[in-house]
């Protein structure tokens, strides 16, 4: 009677994972002398894995006398959710040396899933195919993990073969089907998927929804979500909003980002601290540094992420001198920084040309916290070097670092000469960025405006000849401009806008303005061989200038104004922007392909070194 008295109680403990209480009962257990008794050593390592006490669950299991397969499955799975999947591993391969056992079901879907959450293809086929050799391979649950580990691995013709083999198909593996086709970019068959499934309920919605946001199909999830909503569909978890959240952030949609903010805080997931990590970096990357802070502040508990977010985030809003205090105070709070949070810090010192402080944070990345060096640690060290003129300590590096450049390297080296007119270097280094089959566009076009400045004709044939070959287009200039709900987007050149004129004008009594505070138009980034009066027309039509004199004419007096164009801001715009935000009194905020800036007061956060 008393053993059947302590599983209940052992039982209800695990399913409210209690482990005082699971000590407690441990306690009265041995007490009786039952600790060996039926199943209850058994289950036992299973409440103790269920409570987060892995260590006790391995000392138990390694105590018990006599193992069976429920002891491994339970051990396995502490170790699972614990999240050392790689001790799942590890620990499998003794369960036959030591026990004789081979795998059951359950077994199988333990291993399954620790391949899953350590990206471990090579032994996640391993394990595919000795469950299939085994006596469980009809087993239709483990064949549903072997669905979401397919998935995850990014081989969904993989987890389809296995998919079609399952004979009572679930609602977990047609969401982990579906997930797959969606976080491959495969959106028709994720959608496919999504709408013969037998039931549509949240998992299946976010599985479909957070693949599309992962792929860069943000505005379909936005349509996804609205469809959700409609239906009434219940967000009892929340990761479909840090989904959206994400979406938000990568469209640099900052109203319907206020929008979902509303919603998290009506449902009441504000305090949710991936929800809130999420809304950190979403307003960070939607240009309101400053609501990003106020989250970041209001939040009770941070982990890593929320402090890299808020580190990441005033860095690339050129303020440098913040996100390093930021880390001191990350610091201080115990909490130890990732490889990304280096990223940030030494970004953030590369755009103000804090060299020495950047090379000491290198160091004590690897000296400190023991984190080796990626090949972009290394990228963003060389930016900082280059920008700064430190060209001989950049060499040292590139001969020095374990990786071989590759065309991000380059291209940052190679920006860094154009700006510093260090001609002959940069010749070389664009030697370099010629050797490699070049994917990024605006490679292509740095290499044929530095060939252009030296006056290497050829060389820029030759660059845009191989653009040809490659199919490479320059993406169209264009500038995106949020007013209120309405949304407006502006290519360089534009002719057809309906305000045209009134933009036109505006524009023209800016420049003279301008022109009487000493502005001279700089043609250096027009590179086509026309008069100097075309190359100012040119540049007088750029896109960031038309929305911003589009902002101006809509928005409401004395409100920022905030742009997301697609390419770089050019030198002559830059200082068009800051002399504006001069004249009008209005702060202007510019998120282009590399940076965020502010322009107020005549000045850019970027401190020009842009």
């Amino acid at each position: 009677m008393p053993i059947y008295h302590f599983l209940r109680q052992l039982q209800v403990c695990g399913r409210h994972q209690a482990p005082s209480t699971a000590k407690t009962l441990h306690s009265q257990i041995i007490k009786l002398g039952l600790h060996q008794c039926g199943p209850l050593p058994n289950t036992l390592v299973d409440v103790y894995g269920k409570c987060g006490l892995f260590q006790h669950a391995h000392y138990l299991f390694e105590e018990m006398p006599h193992r069976d397969h429920v002891s491994w499955a339970s051990i396995l799975t502490a170790f699972n959710k614990a999240n050392f999947p790689n001790i799942t591993l590890s620990f499998f391969p003794t369960m036959f040396a030591i026990d004789r056992l081979q795998p059951d079901h359950f077994v199988f879907a333990t291993l399954v899933k620790a391949c899953a959450a350590l990206g471990a293809t090579m032994q996640g086929k391993q394990v595919h195919a000795r469950f299939v050799l085994s006596p469980f391979c009809d087993d239709d649950v483990v064949k549903s993990s072997l669905v979401d580990m397919y998935a995850k691995f990014g081989l969904p013709d993989n987890a389809r073969a296995v998919f079609d083999s399952i004979k009572s198909k679930n609602t977990v593996s047609w969401t982990a089907m579906l997930s797959g086709y969606a976080r491959s970019g495969r959106k028709n068959e994720a959608m496919e998927m999504f709408n013969s499934a037998p039931v549509r309920n949240l998992f299946a919605w976010t599985a479909l929804i957070s693949g599309l946001v992962q792929t860069g199909n943000g505005i379909d999830a936005f349509y996804m979500f609205i469809e959700m909503r409609r239906e009434g569909v219940d967000i009892v978890d929340p990761f479909v909003l840090s989904s959206i959240v994400g979406a938000c952030a990568n469209l640099a949609v900052l109203e319907l980002g206020k929008q979902i903010h509303g919603l998290v805080i009506a449902i009441g997931y504000e305090s949710c601290l991936f929800i809130s990590n999420a809304l950190v970096d979403m307003y960070a990357k939607c240009s309101d540094i400053m609501a990003a802070k106020d989250i970041f502040g209001t939040m009770k508990r941070k982990d890593v992420v929320s402090w890299t977010s808020i580190i990441v985030g005033a860095a690339q809003h050129g303020q440098a001198e913040e996100a390093l205090m930021l880390y001191d105070e990350m610091v201080s709070a115990g909490v130890k920084p990732n490889e990304v949070t280096f990223i940030g810090l030494i970004y953030a010192c590369s755009h103000v040309g804090l060299v020495s402080k950047g090379v000491k944070l290198f160091k004590t990345m690897t000296e400190d916290y023991g984190i080796s060096p990626s090949l972009q640690h290394y990228t963003c060290l060389l930016d900082l070097l280059g920008r700064s003129g430190h060209f001989d300590e950049a060499e040292n590096l590139i001969k020095e670092m374990p990786y071989k450049p590759d065309e991000p390297t380059w291209a940052a080296l190679l920006s860094a000469c154009k700006h510093h007119g260090n001609t002959q270097m940069a010749i070389r280094y664009a030697g370099h960025l010629m050797s490699l089959k070049l994917e990024d566009p605006s490679t292509y076009i740095l290499l044929s405006n530095v060939y252009a400045k030296a006056a290497m004709w050829e060389q820029v044939c030759k660059v845009r000849k191989l653009m040809g070959e490659m199919e490479v287009k320059k993406e169209p200039g264009h500038s995106c401009i949020d007013i209120g709900k309405e949304s407006q987007l502006f290519y360089a050149g534009e002719t057809s806008h309906p305000l045209k004129k009134e933009i036109f004008d505006l524009l023209k009594e800016l420049e003279e303005e301008m022109r009487r505070r000493g502005y001279v138009p700089d043609t250096s980034c027009v590179l086509h061989d026309m008069e100097q009066q075309e190359k100012e027309r040119q540049l007088f039509w750029h896109s960031e200038r038309l929305a911003v004199a589009y902002g101006l004419l809509k928005s409401v007096p004395g409100t920022v104004i905030r742009i997301v164009k697609n390419l770089r801001v050019c030198r002559d715009c830059h200082a068009v922007l800051k002399l504006i935000s001069g004249i009008v009194k209005r702060e202007i905020v510019v998120r282009d392909a590399n940076r965020y800036h502010h322009f107020k007061d005549g000045k850019c956060s970027c401190n020009d070194f842009w």
